[in-house]
């Protein structure tokens, strides 16, 4: 029986969890929050009072950081909500494929070529206009959830 040979597929991230609980009632605007399965940027909260019977209620009214949805939520604010893990990364524009990956490099040297090209219009051609004209640009990638984007650019100046 205990001569069999297990084998476990291990993740990189150590257990570490995408998201962390976080009383209603304390998130604040510009804040984060997850409403259906999305991480969100709170763009506006409401507190209604106590009814009769319940609780106070808030209503959050969120942008996804990834696709731009608005989503809404009412939770009752002495509950808790999941707030995502949300971090940002600079890394140095090294080559833009045809099929629209990036590759990147990393701070400790190596390459990051999982990451696709913005898909909003200005940012998309600003990156290569720069590129395009041997800028050295530095992209902010967004990460949270297990989802990465390029949502910012920064121009260190010529090669």
């Amino acid at each position: 029986m205990s001569d069999e040979e297990h084998q476990f597929e291990s993740k990189a991230d150590a257990g570490a969890s995408k998201t962390y609980p976080q009383q209603a009632g304390t998130i604040r605007k510009n804040g984060y929050i997850v409403i259906k399965a999305r991480a969100c940027k709170v763009v506006e909260v409401s507190t209604s009072k106590t009814g009769k019977h319940g609780h106070a209620k808030c209503h959050f009214v969120a942008i996804d950081i990834f696709n731009g949805k608005k989503l809404e939520d009412i939770v009752p604010s002495s509950h808790n909500c999941d707030v995502p893990h949300v971090n940002r990364t600079d890394y140095q524009l090294i080559d833009i494929s045809e099929d629209g990956f990036v590759s990147l490099l990393t701070e400790n040297g190596s390459t990051k070529d999982d990451l696709r090209l913005p898909t909003e219009e200005a940012l998309l051609s600003q990156i290569k206009d720069g590129f395009a004209d041997g800028k050295d640009l530095v992209v902010t990638v967004m990460s949270a959830m297990g989802e990465e984007q390029i949502c910012a650019l920064k121009d260190i100046g010529p090669k």
